[in-house]
């Protein structure tokens, strides 16, 4: 029997917490492109069109070694711990890349950033998935995706505020020079510190995944306290009990043998698309 009484307050708190992820992602992804136009002439790379192109996609490589590492990772030390330090990482990249003095800088930080991005895309949507009822949990899943979106817009807004007017018919050399090409685009990316500074410090306060704990503690006293909070004590021994046979039914052998099972590789692949 489905039980609906949950503390959706706490629920709901966790929940936006741990989709700030999604909304340091959103503005990531979007504010570079509202920066683009100063900071270029600001590191002499205007007549370079491979440079223009390695500053708006160095981030990808993060990104890439983020989403690899965070399986593995978040197996071994947690997910909220993993979820704290990609909030490190975008407060880093947002005050190191606001600040880089040289494109070189600009770049690595891009990159870190990018790890931090990498790490929440996974992260975020997989702690919320972990923390919720079965019978909810699209419905707070949900919430990363909205936040992405977010994040997008606030990015939009904040490079509209901050960037001045550009004359008609202004030179490189005029951008450069200007308010904009010297401090504008940095306070871009700064921005970007306030919403990273907040995910770092409440993710302190939100409870490990508690299918994490049951799977890595022996003493499963703060899985039932946890699942306590979220819905009462019957249901507490209901979700650990459920979650128990989860990893119970678990075995060694690796998961890309789920792959040849019929139709399988092709709903992936039509995911994926």
């Amino acid at each position: 029997m489905k039980n609906n009484n949950y503390n959706w307050n706490y629920l709901i708190s966790i929940s936006l917490v741990t989709a700030m992820g999604g909304l340091l992602f959103g503005y990531d992804y979007v504010v570079i492109g509202g920066a683009k136009p100063f900071y270029e002439p600001f590191f002499g790379i205007t007549d370079h069109a491979f440079l223009q192109g390695w500053a708006m996609s160095c981030a990808l490589i993060g990104c890439l070694a983020g989403s690899v590492i965070s399986g593995w990772l978040s197996d071994r030390f947690g997910r909220k711990k993993l979820l704290i330090l990609s909030a490190g990482l975008f407060v880093a990249a947002s005050l190191g890349t606001g600040g880089a003095g040289s494109f070189i800088v600009f770049v690595l930080f891009r990159i870190l950033g990018g790890v931090g991005i990498g790490l929440a895309s996974n992260l975020s949507p997989m702690y919320i998935a972990e923390i919720t009822p079965g019978n909810v949990r699209g419905r707070f899943v949900s919430l990363n995706q909205l936040t992405i979106v977010i994040g997008i817009l606030a990015a939009q807004l904040v490079n509209w505020r901050i960037a001045q007017p550009v004359p008609a018919g202004a030179t490189t050399s005029d951008i450069l020079n200007s308010w904009n090409g010297q401090m504008g685009w940095r306070w871009m990316f700064y921005a970007c510190t306030v919403p990273s500074c907040i995910f770092f410090i409440l993710m302190w306060l939100v409870p490990e995944s508690p299918r994490w704990m049951a799977k890595n503690q022996t003493n499963h006293s703060k899985v039932l306290k946890v699942l306590s909070k979220i819905g009462g004590s019957s249901f507490a021994v209901s979700e650990l009990n459920s979650i128990e046979a989860t990893l119970h039914s678990e075995t060694d052998k690796s998961d890309l043998a789920l792959l040849k099972q019929p139709g399988i590789s092709k709903i992936l692949i039509l995911g994926i698309v």
